[in-house]
């Protein structure tokens, strides 16, 4: 228990030197992984994957094989020094500090009452993925994610439990201000590693400042509907939301990464190739 209280007051003094979102430290770091004709930069850094398709392959003779390696070559990264530095910081975080105090908290707390948590977080998260939802024109999705928040709120206790989806199957429609700003023809610009939040780009970037204004569980703006009313509240609830949605995810980030020639460009292309097919959807 000493130590889990130590390891409790490092990872909230870390989260208080950075930006801090309800959702950002683990998405950036927990990829979900893309169809196979989605991700074909991961299958250039995936080893024993690498190693038979290179043998199996003539470049000479293949062309768009040649041009995968080619467009690595060519890809604009100027922040690349630092975004190395810190992908390795960020990682260094996540694996000495940020696990061993999830995997105690999942010793603690049993796994249905941190998927309710992880629900409840979700839900009253709403008027992101609502506000996003409209922006885009996509009304029948800001629908369901209105109907999706008025049925959890009430039968599904506070969001505790999502009835929405298992009676009535309504879906999650995540979107955030980065995707819609990706959605009106706005580029990705260049890549930025961001301290604990990993991975990100300039327009991403832009986009979590809109996220942050309407987000309930950010004080960044004067909205009444915000719960945290001080920077301390902010980051307590920041942290424990992000060690309750690691305890739920352990071990995803190592699998993904023990596959990795070179860790910063696997996350950084899986994180590009994620967030365009996100825009397209």
């Amino acid at each position: 228990m000493k130590n889990f209280t130590i390891l409790l007051l490092i990872v909230i003094t870390f989260n208080a030197c950075t930006f801090t979102s309800y959702h950002k430290i683990n998405n950036n770091l927990e990829f979900e992984y893309l169809e196979e004709s989605e991700r074909k930069t991961y299958k250039i850094f995936g080893k024993d994957k690498f190693l038979k398709e290179v043998s199996s392959v003539d470049l000479d003779d293949d062309d768009d094989f040649s041009n995968e390696f080619k467009d690595e070559e060519e890809l604009f990264d100027p922040l690349e020094p630092y975004n190395r530095v810190m992908t390795s910081f960020n990682d260094y975080v996540y694996i000495n500090l940020l696990n061993p105090v999830a995997e105690q908290y999942k010793d603690i707390l049993p796994e249905q009452e941190r998927v309710g948590i992880s629900n409840f977080f979700h839900n009253i998260t709403f008027p992101i993925r609502f506000v996003n939802n409209i922006l885009q024109f996509k009304f029948a999705y800001a629908g369901e994610e209105l109907s999706r928040f008025a049925i959890n709120s009430t039968l599904g206790i506070f969001g505790f439990l999502d009835p929405a989806k298992e009676y009535l199957n309504l879906k999650k429609r995540e979107e955030d201000f980065g995707q819609t700003l990706g959605y009106y023809g706005l580029s990705d610009g260049m890549h930025i590693v961001l301290p604990l939040l990993g991975p990100s780009n300039l327009r991403d970037l832009i986009g979590l400042v809109g996220d942050n204004y309407v987000n309930p569980l950010n004080n960044t703006s004067s909205l009444k509907y915000k719960i945290p009313k001080r920077t301390e509240q902010n980051i307590a609830v920041s942290v424990f939301n992000n060690i309750n949605r690691t305890s739920l995810n352990l071990g995803k980030y190592e699998n993904l990464k023990k596959d990795a020639f070179d860790l910063y460009p696997l996350l950084r292309d899986i994180y590009n190739q994620n967030r365009i097919k996100l825009i397209k959807e």
